[in-house]
This record gives C-alpha cells, structure tokens and sequence, in this order.
C-alpha cells in the first residue's frame, strides 16, 4: 500500500510522507516512507556545509520495555495521510478496513458528518482488528495551536457510535538544519524537518526570496521551532520561533515577536522590521513558472503573436491561490478568455488579476475585502487555456507591469519601546541556534 498525499505534476513540493504501525500504548517504529514529487529545482552552485547533520536539542528518555507490558500486544494503529479527493470510506477501503455500515452511519449522525470533508494532508489514525473490521478511528483537527479537537468513531457490538475529543499539547523547542541539494523539500526530509515547517520557510521569506526561481544549491537553513507533543509523542509542528536562511550567499533572519500595545505578533528581521510586505513574490506557494511576461508571445490558441502581460504558473487544478496584497475584489466571475476570472484592488494605484480559476473561494465577490495571503480560488483552466495553470497579472494604474520585477516596499520598523524588548528575544534565540550549530557540528566531526 502507497501512504500518503499525492499530486500529478512536478509543480507541487515534495512531501515527506510516512505510514506508521503503532503498538498501542508502548512504542511506534515506521514501515513505509515515500517520496511523492519534487518542488522547485535549484542551479548548482556548490557550497560545502557542515549544516547536513541536524539534531533535536532534548534530552532523549529511555523507557524500559520489560516494565510497560510490552509482551501483551494490542490490535495495531495504522496511521494514513490524507490525500486530496479522498473520502473516509475510499480511504478505509485503501487501507484494507471493513467498512460496511459506516456510510449509512456517517449519513445520519451529526457529529460524523463533519468527516465527509477530509482535509488534505492530515493523518487519519485506524484500529482494527484481525479480520480487518474497525475497531475505532481517530481524525484530527486544530483548535488552536495549544489544543487538538479529535472525532473519535467506534465500533462496538457491531454498532457505531461518534463524539468528539479536546487535548492539550505540550511544547518542547527543536533544532533543525540542513543544506539544499536539489529542493527545499528534499533537504527538509534529509534533516527531519517536517514539511509544515518548510512551507512556513517559504511564507515567512515570501517577500524576500523566489522559492521557484531563486533557490541555489548549497543553500542553508538552521531553524528553531515547536513540536507539539500528545502523550510524549511528537503531534505535530508548531511555529518557528526562528530561521536562518542563506540563500546565494545572503543571509535572510527572522524571530516571532509580540510586542506590547497594539501591535500584532509577527516576523522580525535583525532591525526590528517585519517581514509581511505589501506584495508576495507570488501567489501560488509552490509551482513552476510556464510562461513569462513579455510584449510578444504566441497565442496557443489564437495562433498569432501578441503580448503577454503577466506570468503563467503551471498547477495541478484545484492548487489554492493567494491574494499577494490585501485589498477588495474589484471583479469576480467569466470574463472572456480569463475564464473564471478575480480582480483585486489595493491601495495606491495598484491591482493584481488571477484567470483561469476552476472555482472561486467561499465568500470572494464582488466588494469584499481580502487579506494578504488569503486563498482567492483555485487552479484550473477556464477560458483560453491549454492547461490548469494560473495567469497572474500585476498593474498600476491599469498599466500591466511585470510581477516579477517589481519593488517591494519595506516595512516600518519596530518603535523605540519595543525594540529593546525584541532585542533580548533576538538575543536568547541567536544564543540557542549557536549552540544547538556547535553541537551538531561537534556530533558530525
């Protein structure tokens, strides 16, 4: 059986993705893990590093086994991520469990209709027994970055019953690094970092570096970050608390900081400035760019020369999209060869274009206001297109520009009453990545 989530094109980032058997209560070991795509490839430029070790900065605890009852074994867990299209039952059925009654069962109960919509990427923990029938399932979904709401079915007497779960985590500070060698993904799976970290790289560095485009071999990172943990087991990822980031050569710092009053929690660089810029480098988190801005081009359709006056990104349909600025949608719906077709309207002049959408986000019409990052629609190919792809378009005062050349306006910098705080947090982080770095380098030589 293949585990885990799975997309048919190049354009999306390689995930690390792992099943898991678990003897319930005493200890886990993986079985299977695959590597499913590829994201973004990188120019060579070889750099040596002694960042391709990375370590976890806590003590590890030893359990001894003889203790826990390790001889009287329960009915084994498996653990499957979700892969975009998938229902419960599908998915079940992938796994080889019994699931006959449990459509009917999920048709009338409140609380397990809530699982007819899976979310991508999210595991599904199963017990079953020996004659493959299901003991009880787990799914889990955030509350908040403190606490887990779980629905839990069970099958007993061969009835189903649902209800929900609330738990609370409890946080331990990691240390990862690692190299780039052909993508952010694959160095990330190298160094153990998981993949919610990785995209938070790219989020927190949107304004800065071109994660399709600019990416370089030899590129570093060294990250400090939260694991969440449910019963001493690593949950899941929280936030990065703080990134180094050498991208050809540049370093690029960020600290999470909240400051008192009335300013909001986010990233910081070394000067106290935050990092949300007016406009992302892109609004598509990972894909290929198929077709650039240029004054001629030929139409594959049309079948004659004319301009292009924005930037192609080639995506599997249904690839969320961003909006790179806040702002209020100014258009929403068919427009000619755009196809399902959004336009945004930001402040100073400026406007962005998303066309050939498969559909349109929950709530995007016409007058409503948008944040920088929200999703807008999805990837598809409406109107003239040969194929899904997103055509971004970037203008000012209703003049095309290219997106990928324009200049991103800097962000003001902490006040004077702030910026002493948000030094001795700087500083206190600084201290934990140099030595958590000597460590690792101390362990690889």
């Amino acid at each position: 059986m293949q585990s885990g989530l799975q997309y048919a094109d190049d354009a999306l980032p390689e995930s690390h993705n792992h099943r898991k058997w678990v003897i319930v209560g005493f200890f886990s070991f993986p079985v299977l893990g695959a590597v499913v795509a590829i994201a973004g490839s990188v120019q060579n430029s070889p750099v040596d590093s002694a960042l391709s070790n990375s370590e976890v900065v806590i003590e590890a605890v030893e359990l001894n086994l003889a203790d826990q009852g390790i001889f009287t074994f329960e009915p084994l867990v498996a653990e499957e991520r979700i892969r975009r299209g998938d229902t419960l039952v599908s998915l079940l059925d992938r796994m080889g469990v019994n699931t006959q009654g449990l459509g009917p069962f999920m048709a009338q109960d409140k609380i397990a209709k809530s699982l007819v919509n899976l979310r991508a990427g999210r595991v599904l923990s199963v017990q079953q027994g020996a004659d493959g029938d299901l003991k009880w399932l787990r799914y889990k979904s955030d509350l908040d970055e403190d606490k887990q709401e779980s629905i839990l079915i069970q099958k007993m007497n061969g009835q189903f019953t649902a209800k929900l779960e609330s738990v609370n985590f409890e946080k331990q500070v990691v240390f990862r690094a690692g190299q780039i060698e052909s993508s952010l993904f694959a160095a990330a799976d190298k160094a153990g970092l998981p993949d919610s970290v990785a995209i938070q790289l790219t989020e927190i560095f949107s304004s800065d570096i071109d994660f399709h485009r600019e990416l370089r071999k030899g590129d570093e990172f060294k990250v400090v970050y939260e694991d969440m943990t449910l019963e001493g087991r690593s949950a899941r990822a929280g936030r990065v608390l703080a990134v180094e980031f050498v991208n050809n050569n540049k370093p690029y710092k960020a600290y999470w900081f909240k400051p008192n009053g009335n300013q909001s929690a986010a990233y910081y660089d070394e000067d106290g400035r935050s990092l949300k810029k007016s406009f992302l480098r892109s609004p598509l988190a990972f894909s290929r760019i198929s077709s650039g801005f240029t004054t001629r081009r030929f139409h594959p359709i049309q079948q004659r020369w004319k301009a292009h006056n924005g930037v192609d990104y080639a995506a599997p349909t249904g690839t969320p999209i961003m909006a790179t600025a806040s702002g209020t949608v100014k258009f929403s719906g068919v427009q000619n060869g755009y196809g399902n077709f959004v336009e945004i309207q930001h402040h100073s002049g400026y406007s962005t274009a998303y066309a050939h959408l498969s559909r349109f986000a929950s709530g995007i019409r016409v007058g409503q206001k948008v944040q920088q990052g929200d999703v807008i629609g999805y990837v598809g190919a409406t109107g003239w297109a040969t194929g899904p792809h997103l055509h971004y378009e970037f203008r000012v005062n209703r003049v095309p520009k290219n997106p990928l050349s324009i200049t991103v306006a800097q962000s003001e910098p902490l006040d004077r009453a702030a910026i002493s705080e948000f030094k001795r947090v700087q500083l206190a982080l600084d201290r934990r990545m140099e030595l958590a770095t000597a460590q690792s380098v101390a362990r690889a030589q």
